[in-house]
């Protein structure tokens, strides 16, 4: 086994499962996952629909609550959620004509992970501080 394999396999002294940027060169297959995600997040409408997603009360919101904040039409909104949801950001659930879509938050949890330095501790989740 050669060293740059026990990088990208070491834990570099955390709990997470994968290297972080500055740790190891990122394999080809995590790379194309994360800039799927990332790809996502560039787009403005696209940011702050997942903000508003996961900053709502109860984890959750309708897809009504979400389309009055843009000045945009539904169907451009609804392209919006899918490429989030595509990405692994949001997830969706269909009650009744209404769909409810809320945060996933292990693919949060990667990128920051992903993005934190080495010896630096990640923030705390949100509802987790005693």
């Amino acid at each position: 086994m050669s060293k740059q394999e026990l990088a990208l396999l070491g834990q570099d002294d955390t709990d997470d499962c994968c290297p972080t940027l500055l740790t190891a060169p990122l394999d080809e297959e995590t790379a194309t996952g994360l800039a799927r995600v990332f790809k996502a997040l560039g787009d403005p409408v696209r940011l702050r629909l997942l903000s508003m997603i996961a900053s709502r009360d109860g984890g959750e919101i309708c897809v009504c609550d979400l389309t009055p904040a843009f000045d945009l039409s539904q169907p451009t909104i609804s392209h919006h959620l899918k490429l989030l949801k595509q990405a692994g950001l949001i997830d969706s659930e269909r009650r009744g004509t209404w769909v409810y879509y809320r945060l996933l938050p292990a693919t949060t949890d990667r990128l920051a992970a992903v993005l934190t330095r080495p010896g630096t501790p990640a923030a705390e989740p949100a509802g987790t501080a005693s």
